[in-house]
């Protein structure tokens, strides 16, 4: 891995704010903002040196904003969709996707990403 190209890390906002049972589903649009707000405050921090992150939002988070730090993506169908073709477009650099979803970690594999959990991004 060249430690002068920042790793990818493409987040599945749905899954991984699904992974604590904590009230999302009443505001699920707040809740990616939140998730989007920690990211960009702490970033990755199993990941060490460069990163570029890109939070993929899909349903009733669409429409909300890149800030400084993470660039969101609304998925204008299906998320793991989105997140494939976001691997698929990254080319050579590494990629790091976070997520719980079984299906789409092996599709993400397959194109030769690294694949982590929730855990990786949220407490």
């Amino acid at each position: 891995m060249n430690a002068t190209v920042p790793v990818l890390v493409v987040v599945d906002a749905a899954n991984v704010v699904g992974s604590v049972p904590d009230g999302w589903w009443r505001d699920r649009r707040g809740a990616a903002e939140r998730l989007r707000d920690r990211l960009a405050a702490q970033g990755v921090p199993a990941v060490p040196g460069p990163v570029e992150i890109v939070l993929v939002v899909e349903g009733a988070a669409r429409g909300v904003e890149s800030v400084p730090g993470v660039r969101v993506s609304s998925a204008p169908g299906s998320g793991d969709d989105h997140i494939v073709e976001v691997v698929s477009s990254a080319g050579d650099r590494p990629v790091l996707v976070i997520t719980a979803d079984r299906e789409l970690r092996g599709r993400v594999g397959a194109l030769g990403a690294d694949v982590a959990g929730p855990r990786t991004v949220r407490p």
